[in-house]
């Protein structure tokens, strides 16, 4: 049996931001049993990855929203997960994303995140957003610079660590 959520799919000119789907579980278990992951919690087996899918469906039940899967409208292939975040334990409330194996390096991030990021400022009503990264992340921290966020400070996650606070320009600064 399919349950659905009430989730908005959103589209830009290559990528669809829909529900996430057991669909994605094989693209997202080889993502976090390789090394890649380790800056989004990886990585962790199967079992642990159900669980995150199941967490972030959950998100969108508490919040109102969450983390889209990110598709190629084109080819249908699964690229990862993008969107407005803020789980428990998190200072405020965030833009993340986490890319599969090749996916990266084509600006799907960028286009996803900025996406994402519109539907917070507009949709959500938010005045501000961070990106909350791992500083040895250094693509994700040039894709946050590359999006106008700026390192704001230090961050000490209660299970990840020291993590790096950037923060998104307001909606009203947004060209």
């Amino acid at each position: 049996m399919t349950h659905a959520l009430d989730i908005p799919v959103l589209e830009t000119e290559r990528l669809r931001l829909r529900a996430p789907s057991e669909d994605d579980m094989a693209a997202e278990v080889a993502f976090y049993a390789s090394e890649r992951s380790r800056f989004v919690g990886g990585p962790i087996g199967r079992d642990l990855v159900w669980r995150g899918l199941a967490g972030q469906l959950g998100h969108w039940v508490l919040r109102g929203y969450g983390m889209w899967a990110v598709e190629e409208i084109e080819t249908g292939a699964y690229c990862g997960s993008v969107g407005p975040w803020y789980p428990d334990g998190w200072p405020e409330p965030e833009i993340g994303w986490a890319l599969v194996d090749g996916a990266e390096g084509r600006g799907i991030a960028r286009e996803a995140a900025e996406a994402a990021r519109r539907y917070a400022y507009g949709t959500l009503g938010w005045t501000t957003a961070i990106s909350l990264i791992d500083p040895a992340n250094a693509r994700s921290i040039a894709l946050a610079e590359r999006m106008g966020a700026r390192f704001e400070r230090d961050y000490d996650h209660p299970s990840k660590g020291r993590m790096a606070v950037y923060r998104h320009p307001a909606p009203q600064d947004l060209g």
